[in-house]
């Protein structure tokens, strides 16, 4: 996803990603504040159920201890970065999404069939292994940023140049980068799918601040109706984005 830095090719990647809206909505929806009553003890100085969300500047995480959140905003920031085609993930709010949706269920594997085997299968058959969601991030985050100590004389992935960063990115996502206790490719992926979610996810859940990215790509968000513009091609919609509050863009 490195390849082409042009306006086309990440205006291509973001309309592909719109797929994932749904989803990323019905994951993380109004859970009720029992339901996080499966976070693992280890994790019961955390806060038990979604936050409220605050402006980006003023969220303090936490999920991800500082070194992480280091990494996790470095990583949003190469992974989609702001442009003259819209603004970036890390201005959006995803990493306060990122740390919202690790104290979910779906994250920490509460919904998800965690019984082995564990084996390698086909990409058909989905995820078989042992990690969920959260344990494959912060596992994933210390084995990068322990890589790049050993590689760059002490650095972590969020003290490298830029340049640097995408480099590791992309020879992690080719899963060419070796790292301890975690493919990296795996880790890439899940990263990722995470952050392509919080941007264009509603912003109850903490990213797409104030609609940012719908309104990039001209989505109309949760209008009632827009039936009569489902076919329209050469036009773009006319009308700003509502989110599930009902607030407009």
């Amino acid at each position: 996803m490195f390849d082409d830095d042009t306006s086309p090719a990440r205006r291509d990647f973001l309309r592909k990603s719109l797929t994932l809206i749904p989803v990323v909505t019905l994951a993380s929806a109004g859970l009720p504040s029992s339901t996080f009553a499966q976070t693992p003890a280890s994790d019961a100085k955390q806060s038990g159920s979604v936050l409220p969300a605050v402006p980006a500047g003023d969220y303090k995480p936490t999920f991800f201890t500082p070194e992480e959140w280091a990494f996790v905003i470095a990583a949003c920031d190469r992974l989609i970065p702001s442009d003259h085609v819209g603004p970036g993930a890390v201005e959006l709010g995803v990493p306060e999404f990122l740390d919202r949706h690790m104290q979910t269920p779906y994250a920490n594997g509460g919904i998800w069939y965690m019984q082995g085997p564990f084996l390698e299968a086909a990409p058909e058959f989905g995820y078989q292994g042992r990690l969920n969601l959260r344990e494959t991030l912060r596992i994933g985050i210390k084995a990068m940023d322990a890589n790049c100590k050993k590689t760059f004389s002490g650095k972590v992935f969020a003290e490298l140049s830029q340049p640097q960063q995408e480099e590791l990115l992309k020879a992690a996502e080719a899963g060419k980068l070796a790292l301890e206790d975690i493919s990296s490719k795996l880790f890439f992926t899940n990263l990722l799918n995470e952050v392509r979610n919080g941007y264009f996810a509603d912003p109850s859940h903490g990213g797409n601040k104030n609609m940012g990215a719908w309104k990039m790509i001209g989505y109309p968000g949760m209008r009632a109706d827009y039936m009569d513009w489902v076919t329209v091609r050469d036009k773009p919609y006319p009308l700003p984005p509502v989110d599930l509050a009902g607030r407009r863009g």
